[in-house]
Formats: C-alpha cells, sequence, structure tokens
C-alpha cells in the first residue's frame, strides 16, 4: 500500500465507504463524487494521462481551481506514476512560464477559468506536449488544447501502480514570501504521515466531519485540510472555486454547515470585521484552524467570542507539507505557537547552532517524517535547509518555561533595535489591538542617522480614522511593549502584499521603507 492513492483512495471502497460523500461543490455547482466514484475517475484520469503517452515520473502541471475534477486528476496521476506539480492559480504568466521552464512539465491540465493566463506562453513550448482544458473551452483554445472530456475518451480505470514510500509523489511550489517560487518535491509517504500526526492526533479529523478550507488545494496547508486528512477518514470536503472574501466565506458557512473550517489570520481578521457590520451566520462548528503565519491573540479570542469556535493556531511549510508545531483543542493559549505535533521533533537554536535557553530567541528546525526530498535545481538552498534529519523552517522563536512556542518574525525580518532584538511580529500584535486596525506590518527602516526603527504598515477598518490612528499608534505601543519597540513611522495603506496563500511579503514592504 506504498502508493498514497492506495490509502487514500482504494481503502475506501475495499471497506465499505464507497459510498460516503467524498467532495461536493459549493456556491451553486453542487456537483459531487461519493469514494467509489473518485476512485472510479482517478483511475481513468490515470488511464488517460497513460494513453497520451506520459510515462512514469513524466511532470503533469495542475493549474486548477478547487473543483470537482481536482481530487480525481491528483489522484489519478498518482496511481499512473505521473508526478503532479500543483500550481498556485493567482500567478502572472511570466512567473508561470518560469516555473513550467524550471519543472519542465510535459502535460498541463488547466481550468477554463485561467486560460487566458496561461494561453500566451503555450506556443512554441519546449517543453508540453498535452494541453487539456477542464471545462468549457475558451476561444482559440481548440488550437492548443483538448478538452477534458475528449482527453479521458476511451479509457478504463487502471489499476493503481505500486511505488515505494520514499518515491516522490507531487511537487509544490513554495509560495515566494520571500523571493522566487522553489519547486519542493514530496514523496508518497508524507502524505499519510500528516495525516497520522497533524490530522489524527490534533485536528481528530472523524468519518462524519465536513471541512471547508479557504485554502486552496495547491497550498500545502490546503492540500492537507481539503484532501489528505478528510480523505484518511472517509470524510467530506466542500470544494469552493472562487475567492475566499469576508461574504463568500460566511455563505459558504452558513449554507454549507462544515464542522472545521481552515483559513489563515488575515482572513479570519478580515471575516470578524464583516461580523460586526452583516452579522455572524447561525452556525457554530465544531474546530478552526489557521496556519500561514502566526495568529494575533486578539484575533483568536475574537473568533472564539463570535462564532463559538477555538482556532487552532499552528505552524507548517511547504517543505514539511503541514502543521507540526501547534495548540489543540482545550489546550490553546492565543499568542503562541502551542506545542510540538506528535510524531515531530523541535529545536531553537542561535547563530552558532547551540541550544537557546528559556526567553531567548533562536531559529527553529524540525524534524519528522513529511519532510521534503529536496527542492527541485537548487542544490545550495536544499543543503542550507536540510540538514540530515532536520529542517530550518527559517522562522525566529522564543521558547517558554512550559515549552510552548512564541513567533517573533522570519529570519529575515527580524532587527536590532539599540542592540536588541525586535520582533516585527510582537510589534504588530500590538498595533492591532487598536480598535481601529485591520492589518499591520512592521519592517525595519534607517533613520537619518542610519540606525534601524521599526516602520508599520498600517490597513484599518475605516479608513476615515487615519489621521487619529497615525497619531495615537505610537503611544499605542509603547505602553504595550517597550519604549524602544515602537513604530517611529506609520504609514496607513489599503492593503498589504501578499502571496496567494495568505502571508505577508515583507521583503517587498521592506523594498518601499
Amino acid at each position: 500500500m506504498a502508493n498514497a492513492a492506495s490509502y487514500f483512495v482504494d481503502r475506501h471502497v475495499e471497506e465499505g465507504r464507497g459510498s460516503n460523500c467524498a467532495y461536493r461543490e459549493a456556491a451553486g455547482h453542487r456537483r459531487s463524487l461519493t469514494y467509489a466514484e473518485l476512485a472510479r475517475d482517478a483511475g481513468i484520469a490515470g488511464q488517460a494521462f497513460l494513453n497520451a503517452g506520459f510515462v512514469r515520473e513524466d511532470r503533469i502541471a495542475l493549474l486548477l481551481l478547487d473543483q470537482i475534477e481536482y481530487p480525481a486528476l491528483l489522484w489519478g496521476c498518482l496511481k499512473a506514476g505521473v508526478i503532479p506539480v500543483l500550481l498556485n492559480t493567482l500567478l502572472s504568466t511570466r512567473i508561470y512560464a518560469q516555473i513550467l521552464d524550471d519543472s519542465r512539465a510535459r502535460g498541463l491540465v488547466v481550468s477554463a477559468e485561467l486560460w487566458p493566463v496561461i494561453a500566451p506562453l503555450l506556443p512554441d513550448h519546449p517543453h508540453l506536449q498535452k494541453v487539456v482544458v477542464v471545462g468549457a473551452m475558451p476561444a482559440g483554445a481548440a488550437d492548443l488544447a483538448v478538452p477534458y472530456d475528449h482527453f479521458l475518451a476511451g479509457a478504463e480505470p487502471l489499476a493503481t501502480l505500486h511505488t515505494r514510500d520514499d518515491e516522490i509523489a507531487f511537487w509544490l511550489y513554495s509560495s515566494g514570501s520571500t523571493g522566487a517560487p522553489k519547486g519542493v518535491r514530496h514523496v508518497h509517504a508524507a502524505l499519510r504521515a500528516t495525516a497520522d500526526t497533524f490530522g489524527q492526533q490534533v485536528l481528530a479529523i472523524r468519518q462524519d466531519d465536513v471541512v471547508f478550507s479557504a485554502a486552496k488545494i495547491f497550498f500545502a496547508y490546503g492540500l492537507g485540510n481539503a484532501v489528505t486528512f478528510p480523505q484518511s477518514v472517509g470524510a467530506t470536503t466542500i470544494l469552493f472555486n472562487g475567492r475566499p472574501t469576508p461574504d463568500t466565506v460566511t455563505e459558504v458557512i452558513a449554507r454549507e454547515r462544515p464542522t472545521i473550517f481552515c483559513g489563515v489570520p488575515t482572513l479570519f481578521a478580515a471575516i470578524l470585521a464583516h461580523f460586526d457590520t452583516q452579522g455572524a451566520p447561525d452556525h457554530r462548528l465544531r474546530l478552526s484552524t489557521s496556519a500561514g503565519e502566526a495568529l494575533p491573540a486578539e484575533i483568536g479570542q475574537a473568533w472564539d467570542r463570535r462564532i463559538g469556535s477555538q482556532i487552532l493556531d499552528g505552524v507548517g511549510s511547504t517543505e514539511m507539507l503541514h502543521i507540526f508545531l501547534s495548540n489543540r483543542p482545550g489546550d490553546i493559549v492565543y499568542g503562541t505557537s502551542g506545542t510540538a505535533v506528535p510524531g515531530y521533533d523541535l529545536r531553537c537554536v542561535n547563530e552558532a547552532g547551540d541550544e537557546i535557553t528559556e526567553g531567548e530567541v533562536g531559529e527553529l528546525l524540525v524534524r519528522g517524517a513529511s519532510a521534503a526530498d529536496g527542492y527541485w535545481n537548487q542544490r545550495d538552498k536544499s543543503r542550507a535547509t536540510f540538514e540530515g534529519e532536520w529542517t530550518r523552517t527559517g522562522d525566529k522563536y522564543e521558547r517558554r518555561g512550559d515549552g510552548r512556542f512564541v513567533y517573533c518574525g522570519r529570519t529575515d525580518d527580524m532587527f536590532k533595535v539599540s542592540g536588541i532584538w525586535v520582533s516585527p511580529f510582537e510589534v504588530e500584535q500590538a498595533i492591532i489591538e487598536h480598535d481601529a486596525v485591520l492589518e499591520a506590518a512592521v519592517v525595519a527602516k534607517e533613520d537619518a542617522d542610519r540606525m534601524l526603527k521599526p516602520k508599520a504598515f498600517v490597513v484599518l477598518k475605516d479608513a476615515a480614522r487615519a489621521v487619529e490612528v497615525q497619531e495615537v499608534i505610537r503611544d499605542f505601543v509603547k505602553d504595550r511593549i517597550g519604549k524602544w519597540k515602537y513604530p517611529r513611522w506609520v504609514e496607513i495603506v489599503d492593503d498589504l502584499p501578499k502571496t496567494a496563500t495568505g502571508k505577508i511579503q515583507r521583503f517587498r514592504l521592506r523594498e518601499d521603507a
């Protein structure tokens, strides 16, 4: 059962859960897929790839919205032994060209809605041999691609290919929060490793759960939420192919009645602001989860009050596939990232590589079975990140006496003021406590004496309060976290630059500071 598709797809049919609903679409489409239908459709998709001339270990780029065909194509690739490369759906044509060149994908499957951004790079592309469009064929697409139903025509469900646990199963591309995306290669066993650890021992996913993840499948966090965890127990996933805005997310929660909702900090903050004017849905979630960035304590506490659901704030990465450090149900301390997920080991080290003591700040390293095999064509970065069994996260943490970890910022984001380390996240949390503030990001900026000081970029709930906030925010922060940490400059902005997975791109803010 080394092939992940055997465990996550075929097993449910063999053990009598074939009639369980695996996926259903939200927002009016209402298409659904049982586990038996998923096994059949994945087998047909896998055979179609072989019929089209693809062979084992060929890369197939999947540029898909979260729609019913996505899981069938993903598992179909694994069943056939070809390697799906899950692509962010919000990039530019230029970045897609770079990723397709880097991965040398021989095939591409694209949602019809995304055709306009991908079409300009297709003519005479050196590696692509087959392009498939899922949905209504756009004008002009027939010259470059085939419809999905034509691609599947004549294919019969194949038997799942036997693979090894440590054989490459799929690729993800890192979100680019610190620069250009990198191809991250994961093995078959990594998928079950995340389900057996966070999915079972923290989330405690159940067969009767209904999961709605605002984080999309192409994101490592979303892949676990929407695919791996529910499919580990025969549960149901709600697929939403639109943009997760506060109003659309609220509508999906109200209509689809999920038991588990998976979001990111910026979305939780925006939804709470939406509740202030539009009201919260009349539905209690069993649990909510957050990742991507550390969750401000104020947001977690407010969500608890308004929606009656704790948020399990956790830390994961594309390199580790999902969450390895987290708060747990009934054991949540907002403002911390919790403790190690069972199955993972953590340590914090200083610049010399020595373990830090209680109250100090160091870089977090993690060891666990879901670690990536490495970066594609990035040998130096692979050697710098993957140190034997340990993976460097690039995150700075303080380790408390009770064993909990407190996020302090990315390694590249930390800076010293008057010789003392300042955590941008700590300053941001203090700013967010102001009732007028929706979001904040802090970076280092040189003053007239070429000394580094904090600068804050602030998004307000009501732009009319801009003058007031700029005048009071400095003293507001001083009173909460210390005289030297307050932002010397406060710039009110309409929004913050983010990756498609919701991470703030502070490197872009540093360029503008």
